[in-house]
């Protein structure tokens, strides 16, 4: 007997229309062969930050026939419960394979409806989170978070309080007061990881305000086996239900995340909130690698 050969693994990036760009993601359009430990080895030998494994919906799923998918997503180093630009890359891999239109995921975190429209013949996904949430950090996990990060309390920005934001996976988000402290990141891998096993946290979402609705942002994930994540859609869903339950933006508003410049993948994610919706959308480009 011989094994069954692997499906194909696709590659694409998420939140930029450049190959060299976003954070790109591996795709696989049929897991259904996968089983853990396959899925794992296949994300750890692409080393991309998160890839994705879709199987068919079961019979009754919401969602159009053909349109609706179980998703599970793998670092090189576990299982998470949610991610964003792996959701994004999927559904532009599916767009391109039987077009724009609406998608239903279901993922271990909930389920997650994506609406791929064609704007000037580039394709662009608009993922709907999960209902999200917030919590308070307590002051010691907040100072060993600094102490890992190697950042002075007197550096981060007072009208952003640190908190934890779910919408699929949990975030600690932190403010930097000035964009130079947000481009000096050097932080200590295996303390900061083991504070975020602690406190089960997917990424550390680091902040700088440009404006009212532009923001640079950076996400370290040591648990995922990567130093820094570069375009991170979770965490951006999680950051839109910060600002508004924290009262920093309007109940409608969109708001421009920039990720990625400081590791030479610059991308560029678009969060939006709608009054008496507490989910978040998150929106991007995509492309294929290669």
């Amino acid at each position: 007997m011989t094994n069954p050969p692997r499906p194909e693994v696709l590659r694409y990036t998420a939140f930029s229309s450049d190959p060299e760009g976003g954070n790109p993601a591996g795709v696989v359009l049929d897991a259904t062969a996968l089983d853990d430990s396959d899925m794992l080895a296949i994300a750890a030998d692409l080393g991309y930050s998160e890839s994705a494994f879709l199987t068919p919906a079961a019979d009754g799923a919401d969602g159009r026939e053909g349109r609706a998918y179980d998703i599970r997503y793998f670092s090189p180093k576990a299982e998470v419960p949610f991610c964003g630009h792996a959701t994004v890359a999927s559904a532009i891999a599916l767009a391109e394979q039987t077009g724009p239109g609406e998608l239903v995921f279901t993922t271990r975190a909930g389920t997650v409806p994506v609406e791929v429209t064609r704007e000037g013949g580039a394709l662009r996904a608009t993922l709907t989170s999960v209902e999200p949430h917030i919590e308070d950090i307590a002051e010691a996990d907040l100072d060993e978070a600094l102490a890992a990060l190697d950042w002075p309390a007197a550096d981060l920005d007072p009208a952003f309080p640190p908190r934890i934001a779910f919408a699929g996976a949990r975030h600690l988000v932190l403010a930097a007061a000035t964009r130079a402290r947000l481009a000096d990141l050097a932080y200590d891998f295996a303390r900061l990881e083991a504070l975020m096993h602690r406190l089960d946290l997917t990424t550390v979402q680091l902040v700088w305000r440009e404006s009212a609705t532009v923001f640079h942002v950076r996400d370290p994930f040591p648990v995922g086996g990567v130093v820094e994540d570069p375009a991170t859609g979770a965490a951006a869903a999680a950051f839109g239900a910060y600002v508004r339950e924290l009262g920093l933006a309007p109940e409608d508003a969109v708001l421009t995340l920039y990720q990625g410049a400081d590791l030479g993948r610059p991308g560029e994610l678009t969060v939006t909130l709608r009054a008496g919706d507490p989910r978040v959308r998150v929106s991007g480009a995509g492309t294929r690698i290669g």
